[in-house]
């Protein structure tokens, strides 16, 4: 298919965030104090109060996100979230943990939740993509700042089902977080997993 670009009002709101305004062409969002999606592990609670702006997705599709990293306290997180039925779902985005910004995803299905994130200082202030390809029961996560190479982040398994898929983001700890967004694309999914493969 060819790419295009998915208008902001296309999307429809799992928890509705205090504001939103479109600002030539990228919209601003603010997080409600609390907000945060995560199940069990470790931890022993369950969040699911995360603002996710998500359209119904195809079995086989890439979607990307692009927001800027513009935020610096803990825990604050913004990037792409995707839905599927009985309670399976999928984050992946820029996270503020141990001082710095984490580029990462968390995993969720019926054992809870699970956390995988690197560190990439490099990338505070700056703009953020995250491609997530839907194809043959999985998703492929990469990330890239700018216009940088693609890095490769997390391939998981996606069950079958209802999924949605769109821009999420979240304040587990603090009033006053807002997040830019300026992209919202949807096209083909990843060819292969390894980009350098022929």
């Amino acid at each position: 298919m060819m790419s295009r670009t998915i208008a902001w009002d296309d999307g429809v709101w799992e928890h509705q965030p205090p504001s939103q305004r479109a600002e030539g062409g990228s919209l601003l969002v603010a997080a409600r104090e609390g907000s945060d999606a995560w199940v069990d592990t470790y931890y022993g609670f369950v969040h699911d109060s995360a603002h996710a702006l998500l359209v119904p997705a195809p079995t086989s599709a890439g979607f990307e996100v692009s927001f800027l990293a513009d935020y610096d306290q803990l825990y604050d997180q913004a990037g792409l979230m995707i839905t599927a039925d009985g309670g399976h779902w999928v984050k992946s985005g820029v996270e503020i943990s141990d001082g710095v910004p984490q580029v990462g995803a968390v995993v969720t299905g019926e054992a809870g939740s699970d956390w995988s994130a690197a560190p990439v200082p490099a990338w505070a202030g700056r703009e953020v993509t995250i491609r997530a390809s839907l194809d043959r029961g999985a998703v492929i996560l990469r990330a890239r700042v700018d216009a940088e190479p693609w890095q490769f982040l997390r391939l998981a398994p996606l069950p079958a089902g209802s999924l949605r898929v769109g821009p999420y983001l979240g304040a587990p700890t603090r009033p006053g977080l807002s997040v830019t967004f300026t992209g919202f694309v949807v096209g083909d999914p990843d060819p292969q997993l390894h980009l350098e493969d022929p």
